[in-house]
């Protein structure tokens, strides 16, 4: 009897100890998902993507820019590639943004007064179609969004909007280097932007609604 008693306790012990030790994977994975806010993707050209990443790093609910290259027909290419205006690319920008914190509507309005739509074939300074103004959705929502708010803006400006709105593409990262150019490379950027006449363009256009350096 004794003997029996022992193998029971032995064999309870074992299999207490093995519950407290063995991870909870269930309650873990439903608390990491839960954690993890929902994320959208916009994709906008406005000329050079320098200028283009600080207007939105600064808007609340945008998790990240990255400057890079899309819409041409050359896979992986390079800056040297891009600015030769032959690979169809533009230089644009992708957000990655979570859309409880800033609606896609927003954005669009933080994109255009960050452009002049009214420019064709080039962005202030800049000229040749990979610098061309454009806005890339990546759903039918943002196509209707980015289709209303065009039109919206050709009413307020009274002239023609050359801005065109695709359906994203392929969209390759720019170089390292290019990659928070005004954090990198503050002085050079400041004097590019002043060089470039962009914000004095910016507020010939939208007056006290043009975006800030």
């Amino acid at each position: 009897m004794f003997i029996k008693i022992a193998i029971n306790l032995f064999t309870c012990g074992v299999l207490i100890s093995c519950t407290a030790c063995a991870p909870a994977q269930t309650s873990s994975s439903t608390s990491t998902s839960t954690d993890k806010p929902e994320t959208k993707v916009a994709t906008f050209a406005g000329g050079c993507f320098w200028c283009m990443e600080p207007a939105f790093d600064k808007m609340p609910g945008v998790i990240s820019t990255t400057s890079g290259y899309t819409g041409g027909r050359t896979k992986n290419p390079t800056y040297e590639q891009v600015k030769t205006g032959r690979t169809g690319h533009i230089e644009s920008m992708k957000i990655q943004y979570n859309p409880a914190e800033v609606t896609y509507e927003q954005l669009l309005t933080l994109f255009w007064h960050n452009i002049d739509p009214t420019q064709a074939d080039g962005q202030f300074c800049d000229e040749g179609n990979q610098y061309r103004s454009m806005i890339f959705y990546h759903d039918d929502e943002q196509k209707k969004l980015a289709l209303a708010s065009k039109s919206t803006v050709e009413q307020e400006l009274g002239q023609r909007v050359h801005t065109e709105i695709e359906k994203a593409a392929t969209f390759y990262d720019a170089e390292d280097y290019h990659q928070d150019y005004y954090v990198k490379n503050p002085t050079k950027y400041k004097f590019y932007r002043w060089k470039c006449g962009r914000d004095q363009q910016l507020q010939s256009v939208w007056k006290d609604k043009a975006g800030k350096p």
